[in-house]
């Protein structure tokens, strides 16, 4: 295992069920603020009522052999128990976060070995900065698409698009210029470390955001005038309210 790069092993495809139809695929990531451990993704792909999009549950793809990639295994994530949801989600001034996280059982949990999870050490700290084109990466999979051989995301390279730390338009979110697609909702959005972090552990990466969606312009010319190209990532520091016990 120690030729796969551990960022990849963060992240997880989704598909989304209702009963034994299937919906959508998305992107999820693992974080775990203690000794629990998250599932994280948009909110939108657990419950969207624009789009009638209403799963019963999630499966996604885990690893089960460290020595072979090509084995895993599908685990179902229930969404409700006795008529509840059982994901958790937010709000702020601005309206609904379109972020959600959902508690998984470590005791059922067939990964062990074979999964990555982001901590509190992986978001920003109060005294770092991070400047307009700063490089990131998005991980996941767009439309999909993956290696499917050994069930492994990709990568696309990203900018920070707008000023980090202002909400963009009073929303709890800023800006990344990088080509997306759909499928890569709920992927993480980082940013590389570049010096000794021991705390880090084999994940030398600051998680800064959670991608949700494209941004378009609603005066955009459909014939003359190309897409933006921009899209929608959510302060990754709302996981320490979303998981707080």
């Amino acid at each position: 295992m120690s030729i796969v790069e551990p960022l990849l092993l963060t992240t997880v495809r989704i598909s989304t069920y209702n009963r034994q139809e299937l919906l959508t695929n998305a992107t999820g990531f693992f974080f775990a603020p203690d000794e629990r451990l998250f599932l994280v993704t948009s909110r939108h792909v657990m419950h969207d009522k624009p789009s009638e999009h209403f799963p019963d549950r999630l499966v996604i793809e885990i690893h089960v052999d460290p020595d072979n990639m090509a084995y895993a295994t599908d685990y179902s994530i229930p969404l409700y128990h006795n008529g509840m949801s059982l994901w958790r989600q937010a709000v702020d001034t601005a309206g609904e976060v379109d972020v959600a996280v959902i508690e998984i059982d470590r005791g059922r949990f067939p990964g062990t070995d074979t999964y990555r999870a982001f901590t509190a050490n992986h978001l920003l700290g109060p005294h770092e900065q991070i400047e307009v084109g700063t490089t990131l990466l998005i991980v996941g999979y767009p439309l999909g698409f993956h290696d499917n051989l050994h069930h492994m995301p990709i990568v696309r390279h990203a900018v920070v698009a707008s000023s980090f730390g202002l909400r963009f338009q009073g929303e709890g979110f800023f800006l990344t210029d990088a080509r997306t697609h759909r499928g890569i909702s709920g992927a993480p959005v980082v940013m590389p470390v570049s010096v000794h972090a021991p705390e880090l552990g084999d994940l030398p990466w600051r998680l800064l955001g959670i991608h949700s969606a494209r941004l378009d312009v609603g005066t955009r010319d459909l014939q003359l005038d190309e897409v933006l190209g921009l899209n929608c990532s959510w302060y990754a520091d709302i996981l320490l309210t979303l998981t707080k016990n």
